[in-house]
């Protein structure tokens, strides 16, 4: 598997055109009618699917990063804010951040790796991987860009990428702008048991 990118499943999205027919329909049934319980139970159905199709692909590609890496290095973001921007909610909603997020942190302590949380104001895809400069103007429409000092050419992502893992180990050696009250290496008991997923397998 290649680990610069990772697709994204889309659950949502691949079922998205069937679930808006599905809750059309669902608005022209008679309220209080068998045929109306039904259709609640098809939207309802599809509501399942993509919640299922979304939890089997976090867990399989958490315990798959977590069990071929030592350490791991994530940005702290808020995820929550993110979600705010009507033109980003619906992606981020799909890639469920916040749960790859936790999963990550349970199976490091698992498995013990290390986890590493970087400040979110951490500009990780602003800063030149190969130089430090930092594109001020970079905007979330940039998906690559070149740096005016030393002339690279970067992916935004793999850029951040780069730039985050750097910033972990600087954290690992006592410097670098860890998320304040993160620690470094979690523990599975920290996690509330509400979001505790199941034992990873092997």
């Amino acid at each position: 598997m290649r680990w610069d990118h990772i697709q994204n499943i889309k659950a949502f999205k691949s079922l998205e055109k069937k679930l808006a027919y599905e809750q059309r329909q669902l608005a022209k049934k008679q309220k209080g009618s068998n045929s109306r319980q039904r259709q609640r139970k098809k939207v309802a159905l599809l509501h399942e699917r993509i919640a299922n199709m979304r939890k089997d692909f976090i867990s399989k590609i958490t315990t798959e990063i977590v069990k071929n890496h030592d350490i791991l290095c994530v940005e702290d973001l808020a995820v929550a804010n993110l979600i705010k921007n009507h033109k980003l909610a619906k992606s981020l909603a799909d890639v469920s951040l916040g749960r790859i997020r936790t999963e990550l942190k349970y199976k490091c302590a698992w498995h013990d790796r290390v986890y590493i949380e970087i400040d979110r104001f951490y500009p990780s895809s602003k800063t030149c991987s190969g130089c430090g400069w930092i594109k001020q103007d970079l905007t979330l429409a940039d998906r690559s860009w070149t740096c005016q000092s030393c002339g690279a050419h970067h992916d935004r992502d793999i850029n951040a990428a780069k730039n985050i893992l750097a910033e972990g180990l600087k954290i690992m050696s006592g410097c670098g702008t860890q998320s304040e009250g993160k620690p470094k290496q979690v523990e599975a008991s920290s996690l509330e048991e509400s979001v505790k997923p199941d034992k990873p397998k092997g």
